[in-house]
């Protein structure tokens, strides 16, 4: 995240503080008018270093953040935001990678264990100052759980970047993506990523197949039409496996002829993105593979053609 150099934060903290302390100078000791300016420069350099923002993720290491906002989506869903320690930080989060959550959780023989979980944040780098997870809780599901009991001021462990899959600006002609249920959050990053690099000559087509149960399962349906309509080399084909009376979508689980129909031909400027429940990620790459995309591997890497997160 770069600003141009005539923002109006740069204007407003060192451009005028500095302009103001040489002009002070020149009207009342002229003399001393060059210490003036290499104290103006000194100091602007200063500021300079401290607005730019600061990557804060470690790869290797936990760190704490607050929980400063919780919004409800549904019974079982909501947006986490955590609070980076200063407004102009960063997560430092490549688009397609993910982050670590860890805690120390009960057991049930009354010990405490740690466990640990992957999450992509549906924020990015360009958003600084905090971090938002969308999350569905399981009752039977850990860390999941323990978000859902997380009180606003409480903290979350955090380590990252993690994950074979960094986006690059046309790494590919056309993506074709498959997600299920919080399997879209991966998804949304990059795809959002590709629209923010348009006007940089990002020309990536995108169609994604998202699946879910009900209609009210679709998470950031909102989100995905307005980018729809926003940006004409994005497309979504929503299936449902128990849709109302009126739905206009596809029905039942994702199929190859779903595949066939709504994504990219096989080709070697075409990936296919997979993230989902790890035993709809299974028939996918099956059902992929005799579609003609290359044989995925059990544990995927950037250059694979079937790449599921």
């Amino acid at each position: 995240m770069s600003d141009s150099l005539l923002a109006k934060k740069y204007v407003d903290e060192i451009y005028i503080p500095a302009g103001l302390i040489v002009l002070g100078t020149a009207i009342l000791k002229r003399e001393f008018l060059h210490y003036a300016v290499l104290v103006a420069i000194a100091l602007g350099a200063i500021k300079f270093i401290r607005t730019q923002p600061k990557k804060v993720l470690k790869p290797d290491a936990f760190q704490e953040f607050e929980l400063k906002e919780k919004t409800i989506i549904s019974h079982n869903v909501a947006i986490y935001r955590f609070a980076l320690p200063n407004p102009s930080d960063i997560l430092g989060l490549p688009i397609g990678q993910h982050i670590s959550i860890g805690a120390h959780l009960p057991q049930p023989d009354g010990t405490t264990k740690e466990i640990v979980r992957s999450y992509t944040p549906v924020s990015g780098d360009h958003q600084p100052g905090y971090f938002d997870l969308l999350i569905k809780s399981y009752p039977t599901g850990n860390i999941s759980k323990h978000m859902a009991g997380l009180a606003v001021g409480q903290t979350i462990r955090v380590k990252g970047p993690k994950g074979a899959f960094v986006y690059t600006p046309n790494m590919v002609r056309h993506f074709g993506m498959i997600a299920g249920g919080t399997g879209i959050t991966p998804m949304l990053q990059v795809i959002r990523a590709i629209v923010r690099g348009r006007k940089a000559g990002d020309i990536t087509q995108v169609d994604l197949i998202f699946a879910n149960v009900t209609k009210e399962d679709i998470l950031l349906k909102e989100d995905l039409d307005a980018l729809t309509k926003e940006d004409n080399g994005i497309r979504v084909h929503y299936v449902l496996d128990k849709p109302p009376a009126d739905w206009q979508g596809g029905v039942g689980y994702v199929t190859g002829d779903m595949i066939t129909k709504w994504l990219p031909k096989p080709a070697e400027d075409v990936k296919l993105l997979l993230c989902g429940p790890p035993p709809m990620v299974s028939g996918l790459k099956k059902t992929a593979e005799a579609l003609g995309f290359k044989k995925a591997r059990p544990v995927s890497k950037l250059e694979d053609q079937i790449f599921a997160f």
